[in-house]
């Protein structure tokens, strides 16, 4: 289940962020000070090859794969996003749904709708 992270690192330059955690999956969520969603990141299959869907209001969706830059145990290096090829868009937004079921539940509507209008 996603459950909310409190004392979130907010930056300046963006919108508010609210971030939910949970075993297979992480939200991230942008709001505008009237509390509406202008961004999510949805990352997931945490455990084996993670990847991250976005979606950001006036420049739609992406999907990336997440580089955890250790390839190598000597390094630690800072994930980055890479570009990645197809979203399973039934399948994750359904596994965002069943994780989604104690959160904020305007949020985790707005996004499930979102996620299934991600374009095939």
């Amino acid at each position: 289940m996603l459950r909310e992270l409190r004392h979130v690192r907010q930056i300046a330059e963006e919108s508010f962020r609210r971030c939910f955690s949970g075993p297979n999956m992480d939200l991230t969520v942008w709001v505008d000070a009237d509390g509406g969603i202008t961004g999510f990141e949805l990352c997931y299959d945490k455990e084996n090859a993670e990847r991250a869907v976005r979606w950001i209001k006036g420049n739609g969706f992406d999907h990336q794969r997440v580089d955890d830059g250790e390839q190598r145990p000597w390094d630690n290096l800072t994930p980055i996003l890479v570009p990645d090829g197809v979203f399973p868009v039934k399948k994750i937004s359904r596994l965002f749904q069943q994780n989604s079921r104690e959160m904020d539940q305007s949020f985790a509507k707005f996004i499930y709708r979102k996620l299934l209008e991600y374009p095939e």
